[in-house]
């Protein structure tokens, strides 16, 4: 019995007992989202927004987003959109015409503004499915701003 268990120690010892993770596997803790945050919110741009990509698999990427000022209308034919927000408030306008429609991309648009279609406040914990063809807008009010991470993923 003794010769079991001593063979069973140092077997644990010598060999590895927990497997190694994916190498595809992310996981971005809350605190780490908040110092992202951060440091986003000091290199806003003139369409008053920063981003960085936290991670591309090629058929779906995450984005990490700060807006501080209302967004320019987008639409994607193939591509739909999953939104978590992280901080700040904001408004998804979501639907309606888009309104000096160019194309950015294969399938991607832009617009100077959308008219119509529905408005739909947002908070820290919302999580948003956006469907692809859908033309859509991130609004933020006066003095505020919002963070979010953004998944994209081809329509199936």
């Amino acid at each position: 019995m003794r010769v079991v268990v001593r063979a069973i120690a140092i077997a644990l010892l010598v060999s590895p007992v927990i497997a190694a993770d994916h190498p595809d596997f992310r996981l971005w803790k809350a605190d780490e989202l908040k110092k992202r945050d951060a440091a986003l919110s000091t290199k806003v741009g003139a369409d008053h927004s920063s981003r960085e990509t936290l991670a591309d698999f090629g058929d779906h990427r995450f984005r990490f987003l700060y807006r501080d000022a209302d967004g320019f209308p987008e639409q994607h034919d193939t591509i739909v959109d999953v939104v978590f927000v992280q901080s700040g408030e904001g408004t998804l306008q979501l639907g309606g015409t888009l309104i000096d429609k160019k194309g950015t991309g294969v399938g991607e648009f832009v617009g100077s503004r959308l008219d119509g279609g529905s408005r739909h406040p947002l908070g820290p914990g919302d999580v948003i499915h956006i469907p692809a063809t859908i033309p859509h807008a991130f609004l933020v009010p006066k003095g505020k701003h919002i963070t979010y991470v953004l998944l994209k993923f081809p329509e199936q």
